[in-house]
């Protein structure tokens, strides 16, 4: 039975302590909040799990194996250092952290004490994301011209983060799965309307090799929820909808063709293909426990996790460079290869000491 330690019991934790607690080989056994109210809630809800204000009596190996850390993000590389330091598997909420080289020196450390690291990137557990991905690798929607996306809601108002860190990661970790690899480079506008140090409102683009743009619109002055996906390709369009409960993807037979010939310079010389319409059968499944299972068998198995430190640094790397862009007029910054070329290197440190063990063993 993997003992677990949750931190942070505000908008997200709950869930994860159901999810977990409902969650065979596992047992949620401390809860960290620095509100006491939360915590009472928490514990009248579920009366086996010990609450407590100390993050640093959740962060002892003599009482959990894992730990999952729910807090606000710029709290995010303190904690899961400190908890993969003291040698316990850690799960962070997205983003991993605030700034790539945090993301890194997480990585390493993990490493070094033998540890899970998973990033909660939920979405990449979502059947429908599953779907979205297999149609867009099967070669159905044909070469991808560019991918869209909106996340609107009126709220919740953060005050440690703006728009594009509380809700980009969500987006930019789907289209990074589905373009398959990192931007070249991003630019990001917004404007900040409720606090003047924090943006509300942000539109992120990447660029991506081959002549493909991802672009993200993220906003908490929305009057009305929406979360809607767009992926266009030369033979077909996808829509998916995370809000619509049962047609969440629709797959569209439709669209734009040059003419070959033209019979005359004014001609229009652009012809319109209006097909079927049809919604994909999807096998639901509840997406945060699809994640919290893959996070236990990482555990269990040693297996590296779908959304590990490199999936998550890939995001922060992502999310970095649009803030960095927001504050600096929209202009275009690269995005380094810090993903690869710690790989490569990592790799190479490798294979270079198995050949110097091989050859202290006579080989």
């Amino acid at each position: 039975m993997i003992r677990i330690g949750i931190i942070g019991a505000g908008y997200w934790g709950p869930n994860l302590i159901r999810c977990f607690q409902e969650s065979p080989g596992c047992d949620v056994v401390y809860v960290c909040d620095r509100d006491p109210r939360k915590l009472d809630h928490i514990c009248a809800r579920f009366p086996q799990v010990i609450g407590t204000t100390e993050d640093a009596d959740v962060l002892r190996r003599d009482r959990v194996d894992a730990v999952v850390i729910a807090t606000p993000t710029k709290t995010h590389y303190r904690l899961a250092k400190r908890a993969l330091e003291a040698g316990l598997h850690t799960f962070v909420e997205k983003p991993l952290a605030t700034r790539s080289d945090e993301c890194a020196d997480l990585i390493d450390c993990a490493e070094a004490n033998g540890c899970v690291l998973f990033v909660g990137h939920v979405f990449l557990y979502s059947a429908a994301v599953a779907k979205l991905k297999e149609l867009v690798t099967s070669g159905e929607l044909g070469d991808i011209y560019y991918i869209s996306s909106t996340r609107l809601n009126l709220g919740p108002v953060r005050h440690d983060v703006n728009a594009l860190w509380d809700l980009a990661p969500h987006d930019t970790s789907i289209i990074l799965e589905l373009m398959g690899r990192s931007p070249l480079s991003v630019s990001c506008s917004g404007l900040a309307y409720l606090d003047q140090r924090i943006h509300d409102v942000c539109n992120m683009t990447m660029q991506f090799p081959d002549n493909r743009i991802g672009i993200v619109h993220v906003s908490w002055l929305d009057p009305r929820k929406r979360r809607v996906m767009t992926v266009v390709g030369s033979n077909k369009m996808a829509v998916y909808d995370d809000i619509e409960p049962i047609e969440k993807i629709r797959v569209y037979d439709t669209g734009i063709h040059a003419a070959t010939e033209a019979s005359s310079f004014g001609e229009f010389l652009y012809s319109y293909r209006y097909g079927d319409i049809y919604s994909p059968r999807i096998k639901e499944s509840e997406p945060l426990k699809a994640e919290i299972h893959g996070f236990i068998d990482s555990v269990v198995t040693g297996a590296a996790p779908k959304t590990d430190g490199w999936n998550g640094l890939r995001v922060v790397e992502v999310i970095e460079a649009a803030d960095k862009s927001l504050r600096d007029n929209g202009g275009h910054i690269p995005i380094p290869s810090t993903v690869s070329l710690r790989r490569a290197s990592r790799s190479a440190a490798n294979a270079s000491g198995q050949d110097a063990l091989i050859a202290a063993m006579g080989g």
